[in-house]
């Protein structure tokens, strides 16, 4: 999503970013202006966008976007628990490894929960390609594919990618997002938890630097570990950085390369929160299977009205 800007005379016109970045802008303004949003919670997640002289009109511009992207994003959700599918969004920056552990998560899952990948990127197939090959159902979306070329994923694209997937034999959903630190961390895709992959080659200072991402995770994988003995990475300023900013996100220490510690990542993925803990247990997934069998077998009873179904209810 490109960013509103209004100068001192009146003139305003909006920020393209193409290709993945981080935000870094040096605008000549007034940096002491009071937060306009009276949404607390709101600011808390998308940040502070006092640098911005646009008043009242840029908050409007980015509360109908926000409004219209939740309302998709519950949308999405609700598919997704009508069909019994556990959902995480995956960001990252650029190079953290990202990938990598999806395609060691893909190979360790494989024969034993039905996996799909939602793969975002602004151009190319090359991350897609890397995933295939390993039972999982994967659908690309390239941003720069009829979506502006954007930076992120929002929930319309998700939507669109989901008529890809087949959600009557899946059982995990992986939406591997755009490599960006900033704008995926604003827009709620639909999922039902949110995962990062932190590299150590970027430093310690990232979780200070990038707070709204960091603020936004339940779980935060440090990966590339097995670099640890040829850098200068300080571990325990980095996990006291992501306290400071984050006190609840889980931490998982990984080398997508060696495979270590994706074992700990893969139990929280297949450890669902409360609200989706029946789907794991044998009884449903036995029914799953079951269930899913008829679908392709072109079985099963079709109800005119939900009255119906419920009647029909032992």
């Amino acid at each position: 999503m490109g960013r509103f800007h209004r100068h001192d005379d009146g003139t305003v016109h909006e920020h393209h970013h193409d290709g993945d970045h981080q935000h870094s802008h040096e605008h000549p303004h007034d940096h002491d202006m009071p937060l306009l949003s009276e949404d607390e919670s709101r600011a808390e997640l998308i940040g502070d966008h006092r640098g911005y002289e646009t008043g009242r009109d840029r908050i409007e511009v980015l509360e109908r976007i926000y409004d219209e992207n939740d309302a998709a994003a519950a949308d999405n959700r609700a598919m997704l628990d009508a069909h019994g599918v556990n959902a995480v969004n995956v960001m990252s920056s650029p190079g953290s490894g990202k990938t990598t552990l999806l395609s060691r998560t893909l190979a360790a899952l494989q024969g034993k929960v039905r996996c799909g990948v939602i793969e975002g990127d602004i151009e190319t197939s090359i991350d897609a390609d890397r995933l295939r090959g390993f039972g999982a159902q994967i659908s690309l979306l390239n941003t720069g594919d009829g979506f502006g070329g954007e930076c992120h994923l929002d929930a319309p694209m998700v939507a669109h990618a989901l008529a890809g997937i087949d959600l009557h034999d899946l059982d995990l959903l992986l939406i591997e997002n755009v490599g960006n630190l900033v704008c995926p961390a604003e827009f709620d895709v639909g999922a039902h938890r949110r995962a990062m992959v932190a590299s150590v080659t970027e430093g310690e200072d990232k979780p200070l630097k990038y707070p709204v991402m960091f603020r936004s995770v339940d779980v935060v994988v440090v990966n590339k570990t097995d670099l640890l003995p040829y850098l200068d990475f300080d571990m325990g300023l980095f996990l006291e950085n992501l306290k400071a900013i984050n006190p609840k996100a889980k931490v998982i220490l990984t080398s997508a390369k060696t495979g270590e510690g994706v074992e700990e990542w893969v139990d929280w993925l297949m450890d669902a929160d409360a609200t989706q803990g029946w789907f794991w247990t044998p009884g449903w997934q036995a029914g799953e299977k079951e269930a899913s069998a008829q679908h392709a077998a072109g079985d099963g009873v079709v109800y005119d009205t939900a009255e119906d179904l419920l009647n029909d209810l032992p």
